[in-house]
């Protein structure tokens, strides 16, 4: 059935995903999966909740219910992992995620019964491996982007570590997060499913804080200490796994440990590679050309195809070969390094630091305003934000360079945010 028969609440749906600054292009694949993880009456409700973090007593006004019908839809949906329920203070609040990272990637984050998973994981291959048109508008629209690379640990020399900021190490996200919690890997589980996976382990998708709250109240994640998050993270670096994580210096709230054949960011590295769909981390390899002796190992370790083997152009050894880095291409990941075992290659600091959103608001503020989005941001088309929510989204505008408040001036197309720039600037 095409989705333009279906004008009905997932169409409503559907809109109101794209209002976040990562959206979902629309298909009949797209509803396919919406009307499996959705009833239509859900479908419905979610399409009016606001964009940002809510109460039971606002949904109850947007959707015109009384309160305790409207916390047992909110709490059905949370059950289900659609909606984020954080409890703090004694008072729960709900968000609904994007699709990515969101409620596509916690439905399957463990193996469940009440849907057919099997075809979920088909429908979202379908949707994100083979359309394509979803992945390239989450990876490769705008200049920020939703996740960064967290370099390869291990490998850092003494000189390097030094320039290496507490927030640049996955090891400290998950020494200092309030929550830590693991779940099934969504990208090789999808994969699974198509007969696609690889062999890499599965229970080690790393969400944090407010998110590992709710899913591991909901059975979506298990529980885990800093020790055993810390054995899991030395376990995806012995299998060379790339930590690829929420793009937030302040409050991380996942990390995957991703492969390069399964995992949605490193198969959108590869292909749009030139466009910097994923933010790197601050190092680049060099290949030290004495000691590297072309074997090839950190070219087959490579998740995104950075790293190629050329000739040494030597006239007394003619099939000699050398490893090349594609520095375009190359996440800084430092996966390579740990490969060799000829020290033929070393990190060293790119040339311009890689600048990192302070928290979710300035991420989603910056992604807005490159996206076209900001409207949608500060004015939901259901529920004006609250003054401390505006203020916050305000603050970021005022802190960007002026080009950057322009666009959000011209966007918003408000004399209030103009007054505010104007003073700033002038």
């Amino acid at each position: 059935m095409s989705h333009t028969t279906l004008r009905s609440g997932y169409t409503e749906l559907v809109e109101r995903l794209n209002r976040f600054p990562q959206g979902a292009p629309p298909s009949d694949t797209l509803y396919k999966i919406l009307q499996i993880l959705f009833s239509e009456r859900e479908a419905q409700l979610v399409a009016h909740l606001p964009i940002k973090p809510f109460t039971v007593k606002k949904a109850s006004q947007v959707w015109k219910m009384d309160l305790s019908e409207t916390r047992k839809v909110l709490d059905e949906l949370s059950s289900r992992a659609i909606l984020v329920d954080v409890e703090r203070d004694g008072k729960t609040t709900y968000t609904l995620p994007p699709p990515m990272a969101g409620f596509f990637e916690f439905s399957m984050m463990r193996l469940r019964g009440d849907v057919d998973q099997k075809v979920l994981g088909e429908l979202f291959y379908q949707y994100l491996n083979v359309e394509e048109e979803f992945i390239r508008a989450l990876f490769v629209r705008g200049e920020t982007q939703l996740g960064r690379v967290f370099v390869h640990e291990p490998v850092l020399s003494q000189e390097n570590a030094l320039h290496v900021l507490d927030y640049e190490r996955a090891s400290e996200v998950i020494q200092t997060a309030s929550y830590r919690g693991i779940g099934v890997c969504y990208c090789r589980h999808k994969m699974m499913h198509v007969g696609r996976n690889c062999d890499a382990p599965m229970d080690i998708c790393m969400t944090f804080n407010g998110t590992a709250q709710s899913l591991t109240r909901h059975g979506y994640a298990r529980a885990v200490d800093v020790r055993e998050g810390m054995d899991l993270l030395q376990q995806a670096y012995e299998q060379n796994l790339v930590q690829f994580g929420e793009n937030v210096r302040e409050s991380v709230n996942f990390i995957c440990n991703c492969c390069g054949c399964c995992c949605e960011a490193m198969i959108a590295a590869r292909k749009f590679g030139i466009l910097n769909p994923v933010h790197t981390s601050n190092f680049l390899p060099t290949v030290n050309e004495t000691d590297c002796n072309g074997c090839g190992k950190c070219v087959t370790a490579c998740p995104v195809e950075a790293m190629t083997l050329v000739s040494t152009n030597d006239p007394h050894h003619p099939k000699m070969k050398k490893a090349k880095v594609d520095e375009a291409t190359c996440l800084g990941c430092g996966v390579c390094v740990r490969t060799c075992s000829h020290d033929g290659l070393s990190l060293r600091s790119r040339p311009q630091r890689v600048i990192t959103p302070l928290n979710s608001v300035h991420r989603s503020v910056m992604m807005a305003i490159e996206r076209g989005d900001l409207q949608n941001l500060i004015f939901d088309n259901r529920v004006l934000w609250n003054h401390r929510a505006l203020a916050a989204v305000l603050g970021v505008i005022l802190g960007l360079p002026p080009i950057k408040q322009t666009l959000a001036s011209q966007q918003v197309k408000s004399r209030y945010l103009e007054y505010l720039v104007s003073h700033i600037t002038g």
